[in-house]
């Protein structure tokens, strides 16, 4: 038996960090009941008849008590992404619904609305203060509190039934990936790297086969693109793409994963959800709280970019082929055939592989470089720590500055079942200075999660990663150190909350340029067996091969993102994703996929990830964070003042103000386009 009492409950508990290795499915419905009548007593408290507009004393009652039950509910959230449990999906989603009714009333609260609003109106707030009440309007009217009658009771029957839907979304790409296996000899893996196929062939001794010819491949991401990439066996290519693109469709292994209702319900959530907050479309509400100012104006920036990307995507398909034709004697290559026709090209044309870039990149040293480079651009230091954690390869570390402690890191970086696919940075905790803590000179920290699925090593050797999977770890330190360097104290306009969506990546993105930098590419490569740097030579090819196909990949980017913005703001969408998507295609997409793919079905970032009418922010912030990089270019990548700079205009500044005018303080104009199709080759 599990005791359960408040004294004994984890996420009860008011340390500075979850106990994650002692939380329990049996320890979520009591602890989070009791944080939700903590969090409703005091709301009840603040808006009592007669009660001050006090921001502190709303702080101190209220801020706290919510905050409280956010982190025990992210941990909880967490947990569900990354070490997914029938018994821990059963206490989540028993659980899901009250908390969601709990702060859609929140933020439809018309007396806590009153409250802001006489606080806002108050004089001497400092921009901090004033930035936070001027979101917090917004976001009341956004969440309904105008709404009167059964109109504001209909808005919260909308929010709770989204959430079910977005998690079950979730949950049927997760099961679809973690269902689906196959075993394939040694001879379908001819040409797969070494660690991969003894990787695969761990995975089947696991599962208890005895057969030494047995090999378990996956769906997951580091099984999956190796195969597609290297294998020779055209029909094993062929059975992993259709496995891997009809993932939770009608067409994949089990119709009970089957996305296409819940995309269809939630679409018409979203359209009616808007049109009861006074919107023509769900397009139209997200961009509210976002830099772009109308769906017309997205699809013009999208349809410009594509048109400008175009001429050089049709080039990238016309070399494909006829490479294919020539080297390879496939005359018609089909989609499981590309990303094997292109590593052939590429080695053909660059004479080298990604293949032979891994043995080069172990995940030990490409963090050790990560941390020093982090250390040389902003004073930092990111150093190893003890915390409780999920599973045994999570590390933690802690972020240091002349030694004093400013926030911590937790790195959960291998695939393994039941983890979320994708990479992700998501927050445990923002800075801020804790009413509670006043008096005591203590304040909160940010604390912050990265993760990625990159794969296990094999044979006792460390982790080898591909390039790219270099760039996605760097990509997602940047979400971590907008989080982690924030200066501000302010929950709300703190690190990334509030930050525009469509400007949330550019430190991300930005991070990423690092990657390309022979200095960094030194500090970051050491052969596996001979512990050798990177060689001068090599890098030369991968830089000449960085715009590789950046056309028919900027093309793809743009499909997601025009098919997105098109089915949250056109009228009956909803009844016609596959058609909207099929459209899109015959407009933008110079190579358009089999009739069976369903992209869709697994398109969590829309669906499930917070970027509904969103997903054109990483296009949008790519012109954000080249303009950026060029300053570094033209003053020097390690530059300590530009680096200074950046840490002062954009990173540490949270959503104090506008990203525009972090972007003009950093840069001292408006963005120009021209920085990101000179670094995509496409100027």
């Amino acid at each position: 038996m599990t005791d359960t009492s408040a004294a004994a409950n984890p996420l009860l508990s008011q340390a500075s960090l979850p106990d994650f290795a002692a939380i329990d499915p049996s320890h979520i419905q009591p602890a989070i009941t009791e944080l939700l009548a903590q969090a409703q007593q005091a709301l009840e408290q603040v808006t009592a008849p007669g009660a001050p507009a006090d921001y502190e004393r709303l702080s101190r009652t209220l801020n706290v008590a919510t905050e409280r039950l956010g982190t025990a509910w992210g941990a909880v959230g967490h947990l569900n992404a990354v070490a997914n449990t029938p018994a821990l999906r059963e206490a989540y989603n028993a659980m899901l619904p009250a908390v969601t009714e709990f702060h859609t009333a929140l933020g439809a609260n018309e007396a806590l609305y009153a409250l802001y609003k006489a606080i806002a109106a108050q004089p001497g707030l400092t921009p901090e203060r004033a930035q936070l009440l001027k979101h917090a309007m917004r976001d009341f009217v956004l969440s309904g509190a105008e709404l009167q009658g059964e109109a504001k009771e209909r808005f919260a029957k909308i929010q709770e039934r989204s959430a079910e839907l977005g998690q079950a979304f979730s949950e049927h790409v997760m099961d679809a990936t973690d269902g689906w296996s196959y075993l394939a000899t040694a001879a379908e893996l001819k040409g797969v790297p070494a660690d991969v196929v003894a990787n695969a062939r761990a995975a089947a001794e696991k599962d208890g086969n005895t057969d030494p010819d047995a090999h378990k491949l996956t769906l997951h991401f580091p099984v999956y693109m190796p195969v597609m990439q290297y294998a020779e066996d055209r029909a094993l290519r062929e059975r992993l793409y259709r496995a891997y693109v009809t993932r939770a469709s009608e067409l994949g292994d089990k119709c009970d994963w089957d996305n296409g209702p819940l995309m269809q319900e939630l679409l018409m959530l979203r359209q009616e959800e808007a049109k009861l907050l006074g919107f023509a479309n769900f397009a139209e509400a997200s961009l509210v709280p976002k830099m772009a100012t109308s769906p017309a104006q997205v699809m013009s920036f999208l349809r410009d970019l594509a048109s400008r990307a175009r001429p050089y995507a049709q080039r990238d398909l016309d070399e494909l082929r006829d490479f294919a034709k020539a080297a390879l004697r496939l005359d018609d290559p089909q989609a499981w055939d590309l990303p094997y026709v292109s590593e052939k090209l590429k080695e053909a044309r660059y004479a080298f592989s990604d293949q032979e870039v891994r043995q080069y990149l172990t995940l030990p040293r490409v963090l050790d470089g990560l941390f020093r480079i982090v250390d040389r651009l902003f004073g930092v230091q990111l150093v190893p720590a003890k915390a409780s954690v999920w599973h045994e390869s999570v590390q933690f570390c802690e972020l240091r500055r002349d030694g004093q402690l400013i926030g911590q890191v937790y790195l959960d970086l291998y695939a393994r079942q039941g983890k979320r696919p994708g990479a992700w940075m998501d927050e445990v905790r923002s800075r801020w200075a804790r009413p509670d803590l006043a008096g005591t000179g203590a304040e909160q920290i940010p604390v912050a999660h990265l993760v990625c699925n990159f794969p296990q090593g094999a044979d006792g050797k460390p982790a080898l990663l591909t390039h790219d999977d270099v760039t996605t770890l760097f990509h997602e330190c940047g979400h971590g150190l907008h989080h982690l360097l924030t200066r501000v104290a302010e929950l709300g306009v703190s690190g990334i909350s509030g930050v525009e969506w469509d400007a949330v990546e550019l430190p991300s993105q930005f991070m990423e340029n690092f990657c390309w930098e022979w200095e960094v590419i030194q500090q970051l490569s050491a052969h596996v067996d001979t512990g050798e740097p990177l060689p001068r030579a090599l890098f030369d090819k991968m830089l000449a091969a960085k715009n590789f196909q950046a056309g028919l990949q900027t093309l793809r980017q743009i499909e997601f993102a025009l098919f997105d913005m098109r089915l949250h703001a056109e009228p009956g969408a909803e009844t016609r994703v596959q058609e909207v998507l099929d459209e899109v295609r015959a407009e933008v997409a110079v190579l358009p996929p089999p009739a069976f793919n369903r992209f869709q079905h697994s398109f969590s970032h829309i669906f499930a990830g917070g970027y509904a009418a969103g997903y054109y922010s990483y296009k949008w912030a790519e012109v954000l964070s080249a303009d950026c990089w060029s300053a570094f270019e033209e003053e020097g990548v390690f530059n300590p003042a530009t680096g200074r700079r950046y840490l002062d205009e954009i990173l540490s500044m949270g959503s104090v103000r506008d990203a525009m005018d972090n972007f003009k303080a950093f840069r001292g104009r408006e963005p120009q386009i021209d920085a990101l199709l000179r670094h995509q080759g496409m100027a």
